[in-house]
């Protein structure tokens, strides 16, 4: 490496140095509340010192940080509306009494010691039909959560099995963005880059299934009598029907028709409101009457409201099944938003400083063999989730980084479509600062740091990938090369 270049590579290291400290810092002093303000702090300070460093050394013009940052956040619109969406339902689906109906045929219908398994092979399903992990997360995770609430569950362990399932399905569906992104971007065929998942993504959700099961067999459940109060309150509470389940079979029906996210998520939204109105006046009305006084209309429609934007939390005299009927809803949101946008900041300036290509060369010397190379790949995708904090980008600059190394050492490029699929998307979730921890902690109020030990789909799949390389099966290869060397 040239004098220049490790220079370069070295001074690129400092804003990651500088920011790591600094997340470290703040999670010994405010604990899970740095993400509440800390962390946006650390991101946007360690993004000024990657833009002063590269501005002085690397002279690096102003405009294209700023061109960076535009870019980032654009990119990212259409998910800030699916977040408030999401915030929207939490609140909908909860008071109009979807949630509790789940919670409470769930509760019976489920057997504790089987628990953890349904719910990661319920949510791969339902991710892989709909091609959103958010989503899924954001509808049966949270009724999911509920359930293994009541039956004596950890909340974290609850949360790694809801999001190992989804973000299985989140990886092979042909609905996922992330899967079109990552098979367009190294130009394979969609269903070719899907067949060639399958070889490190079945054995890997196959392994997670079996430690589930063992944990669920392992565990003991509550008593009969808790889980009979939790059912017990909540029919009390809310009035609980089979016809509440029609919301989202609805939901249901126009994912299947293949309705655009925003689509789905706002008339999902807007039918479970019409039902909260119809099936539970009495805890709308409530709602209203906390804010203002007035006739039983008036108070109907602020209760909904507030519903749907704001925080809204009820009393069951039970503090368990209280914090499972609270909604975060559009409101809860924002401390999301604030993050996932100081988080593309940084991840802009890295970008735009070519501080990301330098520390990329880093890895180069590994390369030289087919294990080394895809290993390096792998971790370039994580690492990518940490520094950009945004997995479609991780996507898009892993790739683009190794394309040509890949075809110059005579792999076909659904190796690095895979190497990529199995590192930027499934690890996305692990990091507290990255949009997909941040939303997937904040959907379901558990934080990243408790749920992502249990996360095992999500630590396994990398390390399937670059185990499948070291024992050679099934590696593609350009037609006119040999094999190269593990």
């Amino acid at each position: 490496m040239k004098k220049t270049t490790r220079l370069r590579v070295c001074i690129s290291i400092i804003p990651i140095l500088v920011l790591i400290a600094l997340l470290a810092l703040n999670v010994s002093i405010f604990g899970s509340d740095s993400i509440l303000g800390a962390s946006q702090v650390a991101l946007l300070f360690s993004a000024g010192i990657c833009i002063w460093l590269s501005m002085w050394i690397f002279k690096t013009p102003w405009v294209a940080f700023e061109d960076a940052i535009k870019s980032n956040i654009g990119d990212v619109t259409t998910a800030i509306v699916i977040l408030f969406l999401i915030g929207a339902i939490s609140g909908t689906w909860t008071m109009s009494g979807v949630i509790p109906t789940l919670i409470y045929y769930g509760v019976q219908i489920i057997s504790p010691k089987f628990f953890l398994v349904t719910a990661c092979i319920i949510c791969a399903v339902v991710s892989v039909m709909i091609g959103s992990s958010w989503t899924t997360i954001a509808t049966i995770g949270i009724a999911l959560l509920g359930i293994g609430k009541a039956q004596g569950f950890s909340e974290g362990l609850i949360a790694g099995a809801i999001i190992s399932g989804a973000y299985f399905g989140d990886k092979i569906s042909p609905l996922s963005d992330t899967t079109v992104m990552a098979s367009s971007m190294n130009g394979v065929p969609l269903f070719r880059h899907i067949r060639n998942l399958m070889i490190t993504t079945v054995p890997s959700i196959c392994i997670t299934l079996v430690i589930f099961l063992v944990l669920g067999l392992l565990h003991k459940p509550s008593d009969a009598a808790q889980i009979s109060m939790y059912s017990e309150v909540l029919g009390n509470r809310f009035h609980i029907s089979m016809w509440l389940l029609a919301v989202p079979v609805i939901t249901g029906f126009l994912i299947a028709k293949r309705y655009p996210a925003l689509v789905v998520l706002g008339l999902s939204t807007l039918v479970a409101a019409i039902t909260a109105l119809i099936a539970q006046p009495h805890i709308i009305t409530e709602i209203g009457a906390k804010v203002t006084q007035g006739s039983p209309a008036k108070l109907l429609f602020t209760g909904i409201i507030e519903t749907i934007y704001n925080t809204v939390s009820l009393e069951t005299g039970v503090p368990e099944v209280d914090t499972l009927v609270s909604s975060r809803g559009m409101i809860g949101m924002l401390n999301t938003v604030y993050l996932i946008i100081c988080a593309l900041c940084f991840g802009g300036c890295m970008h735009a400083s070519g501080m990301l290509h330098y520390l990329a060369s880093l890895l180069i010397p590994l390369t030289r063999r087919r294990t080394g190379l895809v290993a390096s790949t792998v971790a370039t995708g994580t690492v990518l989730n940490g520094i950009v904090s945004d997995q479609y980008l991780s996507i898009i600059l892993t790739g683009n980084i190794y394309k040509s190394l890949y075809a110059k050492k005579g792999f076909a490029p659904e190796l690095l479509s895979r190497s990529v699929e199995d590192s930027a998307t499934v690890t996305s979730p692990l990091f507290p600062w990255s949009s997909c921890g941040m939303t997937q902690a904040t959907i379901l109020s558990v934080p990243t740091l408790v749920y992502a030990p249990f996360c095992f789909f999500n630590w396994i799949s990398p390390l399937m990938s670059i185990f499948i390389a070291a024992i050679g099966y099934k590696i593609p290869l350009l037609q006119e090369e040999k094999a190269p060397e593990a």
